[in-house]
């Protein structure tokens, strides 16, 4: 194991100071003006001034490019005859601005070792060039790969697998047998491996069914702060390549989420649900347990998606805010179309078997 010592404090972040010319050929954005200024960081159009660099994504803020104090700017193609400034053009400035803050604000290459008060169990392998912090427990069997950071109070399970240049941030719990992938990120308080809400009922009282599969995280993935994402019953919880979830997320088991999809905070998914590639799940959605979602699926904030969706699109299920008197009597009417429903079907039935009705009256009176 690598040494039982302290290790030194954390590197301080250096400034970065990059002409815009250089930075062009790292991010493969077209450079438009003075190649020759330098950049040392990443501002909005409103804040920034001399040495900052900052971007125009949305066009409601164009009106802020005119006056911006910013040493260069980051701006589409349409955009770019808005401005003076030397620029950096890019189809989505919103990526090139992602490139340029990763740059501009990389954090110091942390120092590898083991610190003095983390526990590493007899079988536990860890990468000489992997760190783990304070008061950290690596159990039985568990592998922490190449550059790997495990953060201060986390707790890896026995036969956990931590992918090589994976960053578990302070107070992660990964449950036994787990697998975290490649360069995926998991923020603090997230669980992951937990039990799923496996219970069967008997005589009035729950008997708990052993959840005996596990949680395969892809690599790239972000899990947000205190998310939870529960291991599968039988079979596994998959989080394919290239997931972003957000902050308090609970994925319950046996669901699978395709690469490349998105959630927001706060949504809840229930077991066994599967989501396509692709798909963007806004704010506090809900999706239910056992359904599918296509790929290339949108599902607006506070959306309650319980059956399943086969073609890709975007789908809302919410109902505006109203004033409250407003949505008062807007429920009472609501509770009353189940009536009015009742009536338009008599009357349709009733029209329908009119015609039968004059017909026969016109053959009596032949």
């Amino acid at each position: 194991m690598p040494g039982d010592r302290d290790r030194p404090e954390a590197p301080t972040p250096r400034p970065v100071n990059i002409p815009l010319s250089e930075l062009a050929t790292q991010v493969g954005a077209m450079l438009d003006g003075d190649g020759g200024v330098v950049v040392s960081r990443v501002a909005t159009l409103e804040s920034a001034g001399p040495g900052a660099i900052a971007f125009l994504a949305n066009p409601k803020y164009r009106t802020q490019l005119a006056g911006t104090r910013a040493s260069a700017v980051i701006v589409s193609p349409e955009a770019a005859a808005n401005t003076p400034l030397p620029k950096l053009v890019s189809l989505n400035p919103y990526a090139t601005y992602a490139k340029v803050a990763a740059i501009l604000h990389a954090e110091p290459a942390p120092t590898a070792g083991v610190h003095a008060t983390a526990f590493v169990a007899p079988g536990a392998r860890v990468d000489g060039s992997a760190t783990v912090g304070p008061h950290s427990v690596i159990g039985a069997g568990a592998v922490v790969g190449a550059r790997a950071r495990v953060g201060p109070g986390c707790v890896v399970g026995a036969g956990t697998s931590i992918g090589e240049a994976a960053l578990l941030h302070a107070n992660v719990t990964v449950y036994d047998r787990c697998v975290i992938g490649a360069r995926t990120i998991v923020h603090s308080g997230a669980v992951i491996g937990a039990d799923g809400f496996g219970m069967a009922e008997e005589g009035g009282r729950w008997l708990k069914i052993p959840q005996i599969g596990r949680v395969l995280i892809g690599a790239d993935c972000e899990i947000g702060a205190n998310t939870t994402i529960d291991r599968g019953a039988l079979d596994d919880t998959v989080i394919e390549d290239d997931v972003k979830l957000d902050n308090q997320i609970q994925i319950g088991h046996n669901c699978r989420i395709g690469a490349h999809t998105a959630i927001a905070g706060c949504c809840g998914i229930s077991g066994s649900a599967r989501i396509g590639r692709n798909c963007k799940i806004g704010g506090a959605a809900m999706i239910g347990g056992h359904i599918s979602i296509a790929d290339g699926v949108t599902i607006s904030g506070g959306t309650a998606v319980l059956e399943t969706i086969a073609e890709p699109g975007v789908y809302t299920g919410i109902m505006p805010h109203l004033p409250h008197g407003d949505w008062a009597r807007l429920a009472v009417e609501l509770k009353q179309l189940r009536r009015l429903a009742t009536q338009v079907r008599a009357h349709l039935r009733s029209a329908a078997a009119a015609p039968d009705r004059d017909k026969g009256e016109g053959d009596g009176n032949g």
